[in-house]
C-alpha cells in the first residue's frame, strides 16, 4: 500500500488533471499562471498606465481560485504531505553538482545554495532574481503565456502554438541547465 506522503502515481495525477481539463475546456475556460499575474494586476489598477492591463478583470475572477489553491495546496502537501527523505540522484549528477559548488546535492529539493536569505541578498543573487525574473516576464509574455498555460490548457486543446511553446521551453531549459548554469555557479 502506497503511502501518503510518497507522490501519487501518474494513473492517479494524469486522470485528475485531465478531469479539471475537460472541464475547463467544456465551460471555455482555460489555465495559466500568468493570466492570474495579469488579473492582479489589473485589480491593483496596472490598467490606468498599460493598456495590457486594461480588461474587465472580474470576467477572470474564477482564475483567482487558482492561485488560492497553489498557496493552500503547497502549504499542505510542504507540511502535512511531506516525508524528509533523500532524494534518489543519479551519482554522476551528485558529481557534477558537487563540482559546481553544491554541498547537499540530493539531500534537499531546494539547495541552500540557491534557496536560502543568505544566496540571495548579495550581488550575485540579487543579479540572477532581477535577470532571470525579467527574462521569464518577458518570454511569458513574449511566447503568449507560461509553461502550465501551454504545456496543459494549449496541449490538452491541441494548439500548435502551445505545442512550439513548449518545445522552446524544454529547449530553453537544456541551455539554461547545460550552458549557462555551470557558467553561472561554475
Amino acid at each position: 500500500m502506497q503511502s501518503i506522503l510518497e507522490p501519487w502515481p501518474w494513473y492517479v495525477s494524469g486522470p485528475l488533471i485531465a478531469i479539471i481539463m475537460f472541464t475547463l475546456i467544456y465551460f471555455g475556460k482555460t489555465f495559466g499562471m500568468s493570466s492570474n499575474l495579469r488579473t492582479l494586476c489589473s485589480i491593483a489598477g496596472a490598467g490606468n498606465k498599460v493598456k495590457f492591463f486594461d480588461f474587465d478583470w472580474k470576467a477572470q475572477r474564477w482564475n483567482l481560485v487558482v492561485i488560492i489553491g497553489a498557496v493552500i495546496g503547497g502549504f499542505i502537501a510542504h507540511f502535512y504531505l511531506s516525508s524528509a527523505t533523500n532524494m534518489d540522484l543519479n551519482p554522476e549528477t551528485v558529481k557534477t553538482l558537487s563540482t559546481l559548488g553544491f554541498e547537499n546535492a540530493g539531500k534537499s529539493l531546494l539547495p541552500a545554495e540557491l534557496y536560502s536569505w543568505d544566496a540571495v541578498f548579495n550581488l550575485k543573487g540579487l543579479a540572477i532574481l532581477i535577470i532571470g525574473g525579467f527574462l521569464v516576464g518577458f518570454g511569458t509574455r513574449y511566447a503568449g503565456g507560461c509553461t502550465s498555460g501551454h504545456a496543459i490548457t494549449g496541449l490538452s486543446s491541441l494548439q500548435l502554438p502551445s505545442l512550439i511553446a513548449v518545445v522552446g521551453f524544454f529547449i530553453g531549459g537544456l541551455v539554461m541547465i547545460h550552458l549557462l548554469f555551470p557558467l553561472i555557479f561554475g
